[in-house]
């Protein structure tokens, strides 16, 4: 019973992890970075390779060098054109493809990356400065219901001073006739 628990408490980690969206970002970014891993080679084999050969051949006035170095004295083909198997070399050609294929990878993916980064950037300031100014309507606002609320207590304030001298003048003109009607 513990291993049929315990079993499915795995699977159940692994669907959390799979799941997860970094995971399937991650597998995502893997494919798309083989599909560009083969265009990448393609252009630098069926493209770069033949015009690096071609200014080679132009340079030596011809005769070209062998991107091929042998080590063991054999023939590199045989007479059939395929390789030698006793024959041990060194593919200088393969070399620099492959530096000329990381090195392109490495342009555009920093090119990518640059403008990943810079994109983020400026959302993240547009942000702040919406941020930024959202809080400064807020202190606007704040400031002008204060302004407001000051000048509101004035006018309580005043009115109730309007309302004492009216209670005084009311007091005095109710004694004022008080002092007629006992004169009278």
């Amino acid at each position: 019973m513990k291993r049929k628990e315990k079993a499915k408490s795995i699977i159940e980690e692994f669907k959390k992890f799979v799941m997860r969206g970094n995971v399937i970002d991650m597998a995502v970014g893997v494919i798309i970075g083989g599909a560009f891993s083969t265009i990448v080679t393609s252009l630098v084999n069926k493209i770069f390779m033949p015009l690096i050969n071609w200014i080679v051949f132009a340079c030596t006035g011809g005769t070209g060098i062998s991107l091929i170095t042998v080590l063991n004295g054999e023939k590199y083909l045989l007479e059939d054109g395929s390789v030698n198997a006793k024959c041990i070399f060194i593919d200088w050609g393969n070399f620099i493809q492959a530096v000329i294929n990381f090195a392109i990878i490495a342009v555009i993916l920093f090119t990518i990356l640059k403008l990943f980064t810079t994109l983020r950037k400026s959302i993240y300031h547009k942000k702040i400065e919406e941020e930024k100014a959202a809080a400064e309507k807020k202190s606007e606002e704040e400031r002008i219901a204060k302004e407001k609320e000051k000048e509101l207590e004035r006018k309580i304030e005043e009115q109730k001073e309007e309302l004492r001298l009216s209670q005084l003048k009311q007091t005095e003109l109710l004694q004022e006739i008080k002092v007629l009607l006992e004169k009278k």
